[in-house]
């Protein structure tokens, strides 16, 4: 009997009623004969058979919300459903708000690049960084650049270099197929944590 309250007081605990994906059976969608029942305010109401739990919660004009379907004997909660779906889709909602999408932005080069056109991409790249986006720096090589993919190798680390003062390299550079790849992450700062 004490494993019994064990297991609801933790399966309450770590919030079982999280948001899922899949809808909760409630009232007469709940097939089993004999459920685990919690009363609205979290009390233990013990083992009740299905239909004796049902007529419990349709007395206190309430639902039967199965919580737990993989416990044995299945626990369910008597509660108003409805409220709960608003309350569950409004702390959805911001949750989402809250959530930052990080941007990959792609910044092209090749081996025999001119001077000021190395600089303006390296403004942007610092510009991507500022905004806390990372960048992905790649190096494209035709025909016979492949043979001096060395040169791709020194550009990638002179760009680098050259953003340090906003970013951090990620993984070293690799070679894909006619490319050099390198992804830059920005530095986490106090004004990139607060936007």
């Amino acid at each position: 009997m004490l494993k019994c309250y064990i297991i609801i007081y933790f399966i309450l605990l770590l919030g079982v009623l999280k948001i899922s994906k899949k809808e909760l059976q409630v009232n007469e969608e709940i097939k089993n004969e004999n459920v685990r029942v919690i009363g609205e305010n979290g009390e233990q109401l013990g083992l009740l058979p299905i239909e004796e739990a049902l007529e419990l919660a349709f007395s206190k004009n309430l639902d039967l919300v199965k919580i737990a379907p993989t416990a044995k004997p299945p626990v369910c909660k008597i509660m108003d459903y409805g409220k709960f779906k608003f309350e569950q889709t409004k702390k959805e909602k911001e949750a989402k708000k809250n959530q930052r999408v990080v941007e990959v932005k792609e910044i092209r080069l090749t081996i025999n690049i001119g001077e000021n056109d190395f600089n303006t991409k390296v403004k942007n790249a610092l510009k991507f960084l500022k905004a806390g986006n990372r960048v992905k720096v790649t190096v494209r090589f035709r025909g016979r650049e492949m043979a001096r993919t060395s040169l791709g190798y020194e550009l990638l680390e002179k760009f680098l270099n050259s953003c340090q003062e906003l970013g951090t390299q990620d993984k070293p550079a690799k070679l894909e197929g006619r490319n050099i790849v390198l992804i830059i992450l920005p530095k986490t700062t106090d004004t990139t944590k607060q936007k």
